[in-house]
């Protein structure tokens, strides 16, 4: 049981750093528009990443528990593992300021701490691959779609003067800003939802499938507002002012976009990367201005960080878990 409340917490201090390393994806855009202070947005995002607990259905939250290593194989060494692994390369990323997945690393070390363990058997390719294919398909659909918002919008507002513009988006992107902390706290905090549960069902404590209970959901909804409160603030100088310059009215499309991608990866039950989606997002925006708007330089390494997550965590999660099996 000790062993089980250890698990239960570093999951939840995962769960927290996923909101420190995240925080960037909610507010830089709104931060590097000069719409809000950094105070004033990482408060709004945290309030967004808690509620959305209203909102969503637990879906993504089963595909992390189920769907990416055979639950039989679950145990608190793997678990330890798997989620040890996560918080390091989120740390590592963090340090260099790259905006990496924190759904990948635990991904990653998941696949790695099962592999450990019981060969590459345990791994369910399936769940992995649909994971694997929406680190392309994420950032490309928020991309394609905040660059079609993007010329929408150009198109409403060309008879329009620019402070009139930037007076009317100041106030939309609050909006959008919002909606994109909704989408990041719906899928982000399920994945720690996942892992808890479980672990409480390797250690029998529920039934194989009972529910994820209300202090899980809750909890986890927290631990990740509370990580976004603290806030990382190199990733959002990388976010808001490396990869281009960002007017009211971007930040609006690439947020707008970038929410819309979440919600329906959510409602799915996909696991993605809000890192890779807003950071699509904000590149399709750029992108309306012209191909050379965007640093891409800057994005290539981000491009790099995202390639090298999996592999990197799954190498953490299976050395991890050697060494937890020799220790305990």
């Amino acid at each position: 049981m000790t062993f089980l409340i250890i698990i239960i917490t570093l999951v939840l201090i995962f769960d927290f750093i996923n909101g420190f390393h995240d925080s960037a994806n909610s507010i830089a855009t709104v931060v590097s528009t000069r719409v809000l202070s950094p105070i004033a947005a990482v408060g709004l995002a945290a309030t967004f990443n808690f509620l959305a607990f209203l909102i969503f259905p637990l879906k993504v939250a089963t595909t992390i528990g189920k769907g990416v290593v055979n639950p039989e194989i679950m145990s608190l060494n793997l678990i330890a593992a798997a989620v040890t692994a996560a918080i390091t390369w989120n740390l590592i990323t963090w340090w260099m300021g790259l905006p990496s997945s924190s759904s990948h690393t635990l991904v990653g070390g998941l696949v790695g701490a099962g592999i450990a363990g019981s060969g590459f058997g345990s791994v369910i390719y399936s769940g992995v691959i649909k994971i694997g294919i929406f680190i392309i398909i994420a950032p490309v659909l928020g991309m394609i779609m905040s660059f079609i918002i993007s010329v929408v919008v150009l198109h409403i507002v060309k008879k329009q003067t620019p402070s009139g513009v930037d007076k009317w988006f100041r106030r939309l992107q609050l909006l959008s800003s919002s909606a994109f902390s909704l989408g990041h706290g719906g899928n982000d905090a399920q994945k720690s939802m996942g892992i808890i549960w479980v672990a409480l069902i390797a250690t029998n404590q529920v039934a194989k499938n009972a529910p994820i209970d209300l202090w899980i959901v809750l909890s986890c909804h927290a631990a990740i507002a509370l990580g976004t409160l603290f806030g990382g603030w190199r990733i959002v100088k990388t976010m808001g002012q490396k990869i281009t310059k960002l007017k009211p009215f971007e930040g609006f499309c690439a947020e707008t976009a970038g929410a819309l991608t979440l919600f329906g990866a959510t409602h799915f039950g996909i696991p993605v990367s809000t890192t890779h989606t807003i950071t699509g997002s904000i590149i399709g925006v750029g992108a309306t201005k012209r191909l050379s708007a965007v640093k891409w330089g800057v994005t290539t390494k981000i491009f790099w960080a995202w390639i090298l997550t999996i592999p990197v965590s799954a190498i953490i999660g299976a050395g991890m878990y050697l060494l937890f099996n020799a220790v305990f």
